[in-house]
Formats: structure tokens, sequence, C-alpha cells
């Protein structure tokens, strides 16, 4: 009994360091930034990003998010100050965070850091910015052996989904359309490299870069074998110009996502490999190409 207690004040002494050890971590800026303590209050500006703290044990550290965040559940019921072109500095500022966490695109990263905010940048295009990504918020949380956990789920998932598409699909040339525009996720993006992790191919080139504006007739001249997109958008493609020429659209070779489904294939943070798993439960519902 004496040494079971010994042991547990002894963890407890350990955990107690280590919440109030100081914190240094580069961020994707090349900057380093520099915590007395792992942040107890948060606020991040990407639903990647929330997923992100969560998944590493962070959640309760969370007072404030973008409006855009919904999972975990929990995470609903926090203030949403607004979202990448929109956030609501003042009422940011008034939730008193010890850290901010945003990605490179956000436009009030530098009048977060004139306010005296710390703020820290994650950039999430490719697979490796988010296990890097993983690897810079667990250390930041001061939880680093959680990392490699999550990235482990990661690969087992990409691994799972890619034993599931069949043969016949293998090599089938993909149109991803983004948030139901004229944007796609080119080869060189997240999404990209999970289709490849798939076998299935990409009209888009990574010269173009991770998501380029795409207008319709290069749709039209790539004739994609398999279209993916958010189901409203896949309802109107065949009234773009040129798209009902598409085979893909005539012969249903189309993966179309409830909005819910959709919105976790364009995440790119922890639940990356469950997002495999749809894609690639999509593919072996259309069967080998014909």
């Amino acid at each position: 009994m004496i040494r079971r207690l010994l042991i547990s004040f002894a963890l407890s002494a350990v955990a107690l360091a280590a919440a109030a050890s100081p914190v240094t971590v580069p961020d994707h800026r090349g900057r380093t930034l520099s915590l007395p303590a792992p942040p107890q209050r948060i606020v991040t500006l990407m639903p990647s990003l929330t997923e992100g703290v969560c998944a590493l044990g962070g959640c309760a550290r969370l007072v404030g998010t973008d409006r855009f965040s919904n999972a975990p559940a929990s995470v609903t019921a926090l203030p949403k100050l607004g979202g990448l072109e929109d956030a609501q500095v003042e009422r940011l500022v008034a939730l008193k965070p010890d850290l901010v966490i945003v990605a490179p695109s956000a436009r009030i990263t530098d009048r977060l850091e004139q306010l005296g905010l710390k703020v820290l940048v994650v950039e999430s295009n490719t697979h490796a910015d988010v296990k890097r990504g993983l690897e810079t918020l667990a250390t930041v949380l001061g939880e680093p052996g959680r990392a490699a956990v999550a990235w482990a789920a990661i690969e087992r998932d990409l691994q799972a989904a890619a034993a599931r598409v069949p043969a016949g699909m293998r090599g089938q040339r993909v149109f991803f359309e983004v948030d139901g525009s004229s944007y796609a996720a080119g080869r060189s993006s997240f999404i990209g490299e999970t289709l490849a992790r798939l076998g299935l191919g990409n009209i888009v080139g990574p010269e173009l870069g991770p998501f380029p504006k795409l207008n319709p007739e290069y749709v039209v001249r790539a004739q994609p074998d398999l279209i993916m997109a958010v189901d409203r958008s896949v309802t109107t493609m065949a009234t773009r110009p040129g798209w009902s020429s598409l085979k893909a659209l005539r012969e249903r070779h189309v993966c179309g996502f409830a909005p819910d489904r959709y919105e976790l294939l364009i995440r790119p943070g922890p639940r990356m490999g469950e997002a495999a798993l749809v894609l690639a439960d999509c593919v072996v519902g259309l069967g080998p190409a014909r």
C-alpha cells in the first residue's frame, strides 16, 4: 500500500513538473515560440487544428475556436470566433488565451502578436505537414509522446484503406473538387497524397500546386475516370460548359459525399486515416472500371 502511494506521488510530481516546464518549439514560419509552461487556455482558428489539439489530449484547454470547428462534439459549445477572413479579434483577446493556433493563411497573425498574444502557425498542406504539425502541437501541449500514437493510427487506417481498393480500380485518374467550386485537390495536396496511397491517379499534376483553380475546359480535356465532390455539386456538374461529355458523369463513375463526410475528407488532421477509409469505401462501391 505504501509503495503504491509512493509511486502515485512520484508520478504526480513528474506530471506537475512537466506542466510547469518551459516550452520551446519552432513553428511553420521558421520562428521559435517560447512559453513559460504548456498553455492552458488555447484558441484554435481552423477545424483541423482544433481536432489535432483534442486528439493529443488538449481538448479541455480550448477556450474558443473558429466557427467551423465541430469535432469532437464537445467543441461546439465553445465560443466561435469567425474564420480565416473575419476572425473576431476583440472577442478572442477577451478570452485571454495563452496561445492562439492558426494556419499560415490566417490574416490576423501579425495583429494578434502586436497585441501581445502568443501565436503558433501550423501548416497542413501535405501528409508530412500533418505529421510535423501533430508533433509540434504535442510538444507545445507538453505531451510529446502522443504525436507518434496519433500518427500511427492515421497510418494504420491508410494501410487498411489501400487494401480495400480493388485491383481493377487502381490507376484510375481522379478529379477531386474542393469546396463545391472550381478548385481541385492536386497530387501535391494531402488529399492527392491520400489518393495516391489508395493506388489512384490524379488529373492535376504537381506543377499546378496543391489546390489549383481549374477552368471547366481543363477537366473536359483531362477526362477523369472518377469524379469526387460534395453531393450537392455532383447534381449540377453536367450543366457546366462541356461537362455533359464527361464519361465519368454519364456512367455515374462518381463519388458524391454527404456534407459531413465531405467535411471529413478536406480536413488535414488526425482523422485523415478515417477519411481514407471513406474514400476507399466509395471506390469499392463503384466496382472495377468499365
